[in-house]
């Protein structure tokens, strides 16, 4: 069980890496353009955390220690608060940016390059950086993150 822990972990880290170079290329750290929700030690603090577990979680599938095992877990517990946290600030995003049409020109019918009402104007603007993250992505880190959650208590209870 502890492997296949393991092995989730690294696919929920796998869908992390993406959603955190989507918020960064987005310019979500970035005090100038449109910003982001997500204050950027809540971010850093999810990501370090998480990595920091993972190591510790690789250590105790190398060693079996315990001790080790069960820090893993109260990490993966704050990691998943902090997830949470995320979530419910980008839940909002999504659903404001599906309202708005993603200031799509062609959702509000603009025929040319240059011809963009100050409406898609507005709503470009408004746009923050975690309003790019691609709803698969951010579904399945949140299902794969569970499950490696459920996971690793199993493996720590039976091991």
């Amino acid at each position: 069980m502890d492997v296949a822990a393991l092995i989730l972990w690294i696919l929920t880290a796998g869908g992390g890496f993406v959603l955190l170079w989507t918020w960064l290329a987005k310019g979500g750290a970035r005090s100038d353009g449109p910003g982001s929700r997500f204050p950027v030690p809540l971010i850093f603090g999810h990501f370090a955390l998480a990595a920091i577990g993972l190591v510790l979680w690789i250590v105790y599938v190398a060693t079996d220690t315990t001790g080790i095992g069960w820090t893993a877990f109260v990490l993966l517990l704050v990691v998943a608060v902090l997830g949470f946290t995320m979530f419910a600030r980008w839940v909002p995003t999504l659903l404001a940016s599906r309202r708005a049409g993603e200031a799509d020109p062609s959702v509000y019918g603009a025929s040319a390059p240059g011809t963009v009402t100050p409406e898609q104007t507005a709503a470009t603007a408004a746009r923050t950086a975690e309003s790019h993250f691609p709803v698969p992505i951010v579904l399945g880190h949140g299902v794969l993150a569970a499950t490696t959650l459920v996971l690793v208590v199993i493996a720590l209870a039976t091991g």
